[in-house]
């Protein structure tokens, strides 16, 4: 799990992992219990938050010996900043540094403020770069957005340190960023798998149209992909890998942790980050996690930044203990099993019940609504939005059109995304229906408290 030299190795001087041994698994366990100390020593002094956190549960700093010790310690779920921040703006106490110090502040779903602190790769994905066969020189074309939240710039920093170029090409003009990726002949990707297939596919029906896209000397759309921010299923892995060539990559992570795990050339489970600690819990009782067991991902980390002392992502992962080999150190998570908390991920941003009620539950002619996620035929997110409204009018009143068209502009500014919304006759959505219901097929069926 380790992110070694600029190879993305353990430090052989081949530039690849040395194998796996007992050692180095001892290793990772010593490692990451002077990690839990270095955490709680240092949040216990510059962070509110966690100082505050401790002294409520009777623990103090120098009792934490080791990641064993973290166990008396209450998580901090991700659920709870929103409120957290709103009572001490804007970072809930959880900043070590005065906020002068910091490069930039994002606004997340939720809403949730992020810092970033100084430095080059402050998400510090740069490993993960290296381990997906990225090199110096290469040029990736960067789907993240730029706006308001942090992906673009966490990934654009990342694929920077490790000395590639970036085009910045944000979301969404999809024949826009095809002729872009042509024109600058970027090799490589980073976004979400969903918009990578939908780009390719937009590249062949552009030449289909008999479009000249590039010159014969031009390289081929995208050699490797970096992808994150939302499920990879294995049927669209295997279509974007042997349909389309392209050879794709998982990393993992969030803005608050920055990079958790990230796959090797095995691609067979997600490589820890080396500078962080990660407990899976069983929800519930927050017992660890057995072998294989789905458990939350929760972290500890001492950034000086921005501490974290067992931050409850919402995340369900499983350990996989066997030794890689590629020979990086550890112990792997199988990938991302599910959600614990109320957010749900569409298209790489999180969709939360709050925001939903916020857009939608006081307005006068919002009788009932429900947000339902689903899957396409490609495998692409799809939001789509039931609402009935207020007095029992029908879908085909003329001035519901006028209502609809307003509900979606309210719905896409709340939740960063674009919805498909649709009035309903009255009766339509039962009246304990849960507000926000997840039907993809890549994950377990989840759904959340009725709207209205």
């Amino acid at each position: 799990m380790g992110e070694g030299p600029a190879t993305g190795g353990t430090g052989s001087v081949t530039g690849r992992p040395e194998p796996a041994t007992a050692g180095s698994f001892a290793e990772w366990k010593a490692r990451r219990d002077r990690l839990a100390v270095r955490a709680v020593a240092y949040g216990a002094v510059h962070s509110r938050e966690i100082g505050g956190r401790l002294r409520r549960a009777g623990v103090a700093p120098e009792e934490v010996r080791g990641v064993a010790d973290l166990a008396r310690i209450p998580v901090l779920s991700k659920d709870d900043l929103p409120a957290l921040q709103v009572a001490d703006p804007p970072f809930g106490g959880m900043l070590a540094v005065p906020v002068e110090s910091l490069r930039r502040i994002y606004r997340s779903p939720g809403p949730i403020h992020d810092p970033e602190g100084d430095g080059d790769d402050f998400w510090r994905l740069a490993p993960a770069v290296r381990a997906a066969g990225f090199r110096p020189g290469d040029v990736v074309l960067n789907t993240f957005s730029y706006h308001l939240t942090p992906g673009g710039l966490m990934l654009d920093a990342g694929f920077r340190a490790a000395g590639c170029i970036v085009v910045p090409g944000g979301v969404g003009n999809t024949a826009a960023q095809v002729e872009l990726a042509i024109a600058t002949r970027a090799t490589g990707y980073a976004g979400t798998p969903q918009f990578l297939l939908t780009l390719l596919e937009r590249a062949r029906e552009l030449r289909a149209g008999g479009r000249p896209l590039r010159d014969r000397d031009a390289p081929p759309l995208f050699r490797r992909a970096l992808v994150t921010g939302a499920p990879l299923p294995p049927p669209l892995r295997a279509r974007l890998q042997e349909e389309f060539g392209v050879d794709v990559y998982q990393s993992y992570g969030t803005a608050d942790c920055g990079t958790l795990g990230y796959e090797c050339e095995r691609k067979d489970g997600w490589h820890v980050a080396r500078d962080l600690v990660i407990e899976l819990l069983v929800p519930g009782d927050r017992r660890p996690a057995a072998e294989g067991q789905a458990g939350e991902v929760v972290v500890t980390s001492p950034n000086e930044v921005y501490p974290l002392v067992r931050f409850g992502t919402g995340d369900l992962s499983a350990w996989k203990s066997e030794p890689c080999p590629c020979g990086r150190e550890g112990p792997r998570l199988a990938g991302f099993l599910g959600r614990v908390g109320e957010g749900v991920k569409v298209k790489g941003m999180f969709v939360h019940p709050r925001e939903l009620a916020a857009a939608l539950g006081g307005d006068p002619v919002v009788e009932r609504y429900q947000a339902v996620v689903r899957e396409d035929a490609a495998g692409r997110d799809r939001l789509a939005v039931r609402i009935e409204i207020a007095g029992g009018r029908g879908e085909k009143d003329a001035r519901v059109a006028e209502e609809v068209a307003r509900l979606r502009a309210r719905v896409a500014e709340a939740v960063k995304l674009r919805a498909e919304v649709e009035a309903v006759r009255a009766g339509t959505i039962p009246e304990d229906a849960p507000a926000l219901v997840d039907e993809r097929r890549s994950r377990a069926a989840r759904s959340f408290p009725p709207g209205r």
